[in-house]
């Protein structure tokens, strides 16, 4: 017996021996497999630099005047946002929803670990927020291989321990919300909040929060765009959290649980949007920027992902007004061109030979895309060209809107070729600063920006500077008379290489006129001579002076418009009148910040004399005299005239002081209104791509139906728009005036309210 209990005894210490020397060499193998991780034996570990400032490839934000975000420039979408600036129930909700202990452990919740691992992982939810940043900051998604997962796993607490160390509770909430992939380009909550629901995210509702937090679970399962069934019931699950946790009360979590999934769903990209046309030519700008402002360190900035800050002129609300009088007044153009081609067999193009044809189409062709990417694929010419004859699923722009099709891509460059075009450009006369810019009709389809890139032949919105050179260099006044007659310049006078004889648009002749009433009614002849008085060098001379940066012929043509100017330099050059003779230089940039924001750029103002006060005032009443009795008479109107069922947004009742000028080029082609008010200037274009492809009567082809409905449409907004302070004063009348601007017209005696004098309404400034 004594034997047997000898040997008992034995084997009992010899198992409690076992078990400590098992116990203490697995304590140690896991401590040793954390140090070994730690130090980065199994992958690289972030260093204390990393966490210090872990990788932020942040959006650098396009700003407005009036301070909205009007676009990014991002490989990812993504700016960072404060704690302060998270609204507490979005907060509370991903507390309670993604980690209910946040605020009591130290990166780690042992309890939520524990269960997790007697469950095998099957249920998940282990993870505390900090070890979902951890993942997203420096790990990504978890490997399926078990081995290698565990691995990662422990690489997480380890870094989530780190980052408690390293930041505050709410600093770790403000950062997840950062990183998080919401989808639709759309990462971190700003941009999550502005692109599902159209606001900042101080401004989400509880139910609105709920749906984001409730994406954390899986984005691209609960996408509110794809999936509001599965998003409403995870909102809700969410709400129940909240509820749980005492954030909510029953009856709100009730209330909100019942209603509908409502988004204001506007994907940033950087083809959709406001003001795409201008966001491109920012991006161009700032590559030359970048070049040229280096970082301290001497490296580049990178637009896409050092999270610049740029502060632009642009006015968001005048943007929109901009773009939707745009849109507006070119969707009912165009049915007009479409009703008035459908007989023309080579439709666009109007009186242009198959030679002529053949070379716009293959000129389109060889600019495109396909042809792009077949000639990098090593196709033949002949090959490629073969190719715009087949049959071929695409997606085509119209004004209701996208259309999926079937046709070739050569029918489909003809179909585009059919488009008009427009740009706006609207700029503050004393500052500079642009504050809308429009550059087309669809970004996403039309690329071609005709404010900045697109020079285009400006008709009579060039006479007002023949009529200035003119009050400068020979001390006219507007109300100066000059003979509308019949009038030559003959070879060899002014560089003329034939003698040069120049008609009114209607073959008529008036007789003695004012030159207010002459640029009112855009007569060609007086125009001719005036230029013909000063020569064509000191017009030339003046308009450089203005901005106009085009090269310009020493010719007398250029009197009636035979000079292609881009809408920018209109802009600013009809600017230069307003702001009483002095020039100042477009500005689109304000000032341009670092991430921390540090102000890297601000620009300055450049400006220099171009006239004195007593001359560009004298030009703002010869411009005054279009909008009262010119072809610019219909602002003012009430009814009547041809075309009427083409003037948008007609009629447009202004009362107040407005300056401007109409412009058509020859056959129609193009189409101006360069309009006026003391302290807002805004140019329109309107016209195809192609000149060939053109309205075949002057009816709808001038620029007092093709563009002037798109002023008159988009200030009707901004007057209607009180923040804005678009002003309807008078404009500035110098002391002492120098020049008789005031002069005498016969009184018109009205009988019809509704009717409009047909010869002003008509006249206009074509046939070169």
């Amino acid at each position: 017996m004594a034997q047997k209990n000898n040997t008992t005894v034995k084997d009992i210490n010899y198992y409690k021996k076992k078990f400590w020397k098992l116990f203490f060499y697995s304590s140690g193998a896991v401590i040793l497999f954390f140090l070994l991780a730690s130090w980065g034996f199994f992958g690289a570990m972030p260093s204390f630099e990393d966490l210090e400032n872990p990788e932020s490839n942040l959006a650098t934000e396009i700003i407005s005047s009036d301070g909205v975000t009007i676009g990014k420039f991002y490989n990812e979408n993504r700016t960072p946002i404060k704690f302060e600036d998270l609204p507490p129930h979005l907060v509370n909700a991903l507390v309670a929803t993604e980690d209910e202990r946040f605020y009591e452990h130290s990166g780690i919740d042992a309890r939520r670990t524990f269960g997790a691992a007697l469950k095998l992982g099957q249920d998940g939810g282990a993870s505390t927020i900090s070890q979902q940043l951890a993942k997203q900051l420096f790990h990504g998604e978890g490997s399926s291989f078990k081995v290698f997962r565990i691995i990662q796993k422990v690489k997480e607490w380890i870094i989530a321990i780190k980052l408690e160390r390293q930041y505050t509770k709410n600093e770790i909430i403000a950062m997840y919300f950062n990183v998080y992939d919401f989808n639709n380009y759309a990462i971190g909550i700003r941009s999550a909040s502005k692109t599902y629901f159209s606001k900042e995210p101080k401004d989400l509702t509880i139910d609105e929060a709920a749906i984001l937090v409730g994406m954390f679970k899986n984005s691209s399962l609960y996408n509110p765009v794809r999936n509001p069934v599965g998003v409403k019931n995870r909102r809700n699950v969410v709400l129940s959290q909240m509820l749980k946790s005492k954030i909510i009360t029953q009856s709100q979590k009730e209330s909100l649980s019942n209603l509908p999934i409502k988004l204001d769903f506007k994907l940033q990209t950087h083809k959709e949007g406001i003001a795409t046309y201008f966001r491109e030519y920012l991006r161009e700008y700032m590559k030359k920027w970048v070049k040229e402002n280096k970082k301290p360190n001497g490296e580049d900035y990178d637009i896409y992902t050092d999270g610049l800050k740029i502060y632009t002129t642009i006015d968001s609300k005048m943007q929109e007004h901009a773009e939707e009088a745009v849109q507006a007044h070119m969707k009912n153009l165009q049915q007009e061109f479409f009703h008035q081609q459908k007989d023309n067999k080579n439709a666009p193009f109007i009186n242009i030979t198959d030679a002529e044809t053949n070379r716009i189409m293959t000129n389109a062709m060889k600019n495109s895309e396909r042809w792009r990417v077949m000639k990098d694929l090593d196709k033949t010419e002949d090959e490629i060209i073969a190719s715009f004859d087949i049959k071929t699923k695409m997606k085509i722009f119209s004004w209701k809107g996208e259309i999926d099709t079937v046709m070739t891509p050569k029918d489909s460059i003809r179909y585009y070729k059919h488009f008009l075009q427009a740009g706006l450009m609207s700029l503050e006369p004393q500052t500079g600063h642009i504050k809308a810019w429009v550059g087309g009709i669809n970004y996403k389809y039309f690329q071609y920006d005709h404010v900045g890139q697109g020079a285009r032949q400006v008709g009579s919105t060039f006479k007002p500077f023949v009529y200035a050179t003119a009050i400068e260099q020979l001390g006219m006044s507007p109300c100066d008379s000059i003979i509308d007659s019949p009038f030559m310049i003959h070879k060899g006078r002014h560089h003329v290489t034939e003698d040069w004889e120049p008609k009114n648009s209607d073959r008529q002749y008036r007789g003695m006129v004012t030159l207010k009433r002459a640029l009112a009614l855009s007569i060609n002849t007086v125009s001719a001579k005036l230029i013909d008085k000063t020569g064509p060098e000191a017009v030339v001379a003046l308009t450089k002076k203005l901005g106009v940066n085009s090269e310009i012929p020493n010719q007398p043509s250029i009197a009636l418009g035979a000079v292609e100017i881009t809408v920018q330099d209109m802009v600013a050059a009809y600017s230069t009148f307003a702001n009483q003779g002095v020039y100042m230089k477009p500005q689109f940039i304000s000032r341009i910040e670092d991430k921390n924001g540090v102000v890297l750029y601000e620009t300055i103002p450049d400006s220099r004399d171009v006239l004195n006060k007593d001359i560009a005032f004298a030009v703002i009443k010869l411009l005054e005299g279009v909008t009262e009795s010119g072809s610019g008479v219909r602002l003012r109107t009430e009814g009547g005239g041809s075309g009427d069922n083409r003037w948008t947004g007609y009629p447009y009742g202004f009362t107040n002081p407005i300056a401007g000028k109409t412009g058509t080029s020859q056959n129609q082609s193009d189409g101006w209104f360069i309009g006026m008010v003391p302290n807002l200037v805004t140019g329109v274009w309107v016209g195809c791509e192609d000149r060939s492809a053109r309205f075949k009567s002057i009816t709808y082809g001038q620029g007092a139906t093709a563009a002037l409905p798109v002023w008159g449409y988009f200030m009707k907004k901004c007057y209607e728009d009180k923040d804005l302070q678009v002003s309807k004063d008078p404009f500035e009348r110098p002391d002492n005036l120098s020049i008789k601007v005031d002069c005498w017209t016969p009184r018109k005696v009205v009988t019809d309210s509704t009717a409009v004098d047909t010869e002003e309404q008509d006249i206009d400034e074509f046939g070169l």
